[in-house]
């Protein structure tokens, strides 16, 4: 049985052998040639974006082994299955630099071509000038990709026409209709597609001011240290709460209303405000009478890192930071900063806002 087997066996593993030989000669002449003269004659798109197939025409285009986008020499993946002598057909890679640049070709001569072609880049925010906006008032936007803006909406108002009064490569302008929404994302669109922002942008003429270019609902300055309405800055408007807190004062500066007090009405979920820094970076904490703390210094729940020079934004769930636990009637709210320890610090308030 032994000696009628093994013949048999050496015959099955020559055609296994043969097979596997024919399918890789089979395999080998799909692979196109690669030409010492190869012709592009076009690019189809002719700009696009980050994941887009792109195929290129013309002729000798067969043998590529390396395709990759001029700035920061970023490579493209490529299929051989869709490299003919006629086409090359690829994506553009996802980290792609949004900009005119050549697409580099090099075959497997070692043979290279460029083709010109446009990167689009979606709209990328980096800065803005504020969240928060009133009705025909205007907000500009600092970022990538602004140039070819066609259109800035509201996710919850898509039909609220927003006019864009300027735009360059890194800027935008828009100019925001009355709107009758609390807060809302915005979407951006140009020439690669559209992006929603992360953070929200809070209409003013909806929210529960308490600071805006004065004390509202009542609000007298109740500060224990030097405090005023000032004009040195602004974040929205011409006037902010200007506080100074002398060195090593442990003071509490803000806003006290002693005839009633202000009901916060349970749907305003969130307090919001713009804190500008002094001339180093000081630890602030938010007080007020209706927290599980007495007022003043004593009250270290909520902690507010204020960046010095600069408007830093802060917007907090009242129910993450106890807010309203003794009630919802604010009395007393206001800032305290232990110290300061090192010189004076000016610290300025502005948009102090509940909302929904």
């Amino acid at each position: 049985m032994k000696n009628i087997l093994k013949p048999l066996f050496i015959s099955i593993g020559m055609l296994c052998a043969v097979g596997v030989f024919i399918g890789c000669k089979k395999e080998e002449s799909n692979l196109s040639e690669p030409s010492t003269n190869p012709n592009p004659q076009e690019i189809s798109p002719g700009q696009g974006a980050a994941g887009e197939v792109l195929t290129l025409k013309g002729t000798g285009l067969g043998g590529i082994k390396t395709i990759y986008f001029e700035k920061d020499s970023i490579e493209a993946t490529l299929n051989p299955n869709f490299n003919t002598d006629h086409a090359v057909i690829f994506r553009i890679p996802d980290d792609a630099i949004p900009a005119d640049q050549n697409i580099v070709f090099i075959n497997y001569k070692d043979v290279k071509f460029t083709v010109p072609f446009k990167v689009l880049g979606l709209p990328n925010i980096l800065e803005v000038s504020n969240y928060n906006f009133k009705g025909n008032g205007e907000l500009t936007l600092t970022g990538k990709n602004f140039a070819d803006i066609s259109e800035a909406k509201f996710v919850k108002d898509e039909q609220a026409v927003i006019q864009i009064v300027s735009k360059t490569a890194t800027s935008i302008t828009l100019k925001i209709p009355v709107v009758e929404f609390t807060q809302s994302k915005l979407i951006l669109t140009n020439e690669a597609g559209s992006i929603t922002s992360k953070d929200d942008f809070v209409n003013l003429d909806k929210a529960l001011v308490l600071f805006y270019e004065d004390m509202e609902q009542g609000l007298v300055n109740g500060s224990w240290g030097p405090a005023e309405v000032s004009s040195e800055a602004a974040k929205s408007g011409t006037h902010s709460f200007k506080m100074t807190y002398n060195k090593g004062n442990w003071s509490a500066n803000g806003f006290a209303n002693w005839s009633g007090g202000i009901n916060v009405p349970v749907e305003y979920t969130y307090i919001s405000f713009w804190l500008k820094g002094g001339t180093s970076d000081q630890t602030l904490y938010i007080t007020s009478n209706t927290r599980n703390v007495a007022y003043g210094n004593s009250d270290r729940n909520t902690e507010l890192i204020v960046k010095a020079n600069k408007w830093n934004y802060f917007k907090l769930k009242t129910a993450d930071i106890d807010q309203f636990v003794n009630g919802r009637n604010i009395v007393q709210l206001g800032f305290w900063l232990p110290g300061p320890d090192d010189a004076n610090q000016n610290i300025y308030l502005d948009d102090l806002i509940f909302i929904k």
